[in-house]
């Protein structure tokens, strides 16, 4: 099975975090991370179908509990590195103004 770090609405919020502030890169990993549960879910119902060839589907599983479990972790490390409040999953707030003055910088 899938084990998971991180809860969907756990993801969306450091979706929505992170475009607010423009940060980008937790925000990509995140992405990830959901394309490879999206994959993860796809093979489990492709295992399932007797006209598919169960081991095909198993494989490619396997590998996407591994890739899904590196990801989490390089989300967790980058959350850790830059600061962010694990329980509210908010950006802090010294990066929240770095990129806010880049942004108005841009503007």
């Amino acid at each position: 099975m899938l084990k998971k770090q991180f809860s969907d609405q756990e993801l969306q919020q450091i979706i929505e975090e992170a475009t607010i502030y423009m940060c980008a890169c937790p925000a990509q990993v995140v992405v990830q991370i959901r394309g490879l549960r999206e994959l993860f879910q796809y093979q489990l119902s492709c295992e399932i179908d007797p006209g598919n060839d169960p081991a095909v589907h198993q494989a490619i599983a396997d590998v996407t509990v591994r890739a899904h479990a590196m990801m989490e972790d390089c989300l967790e490390q980058v959350l850790s590195m830059e600061g962010w409040d694990r329980a509210t999953l908010q950006m802090p707030e010294g990066l929240r103004r770095k990129m806010s003055e880049a942004v108005e910088r841009d503007v």
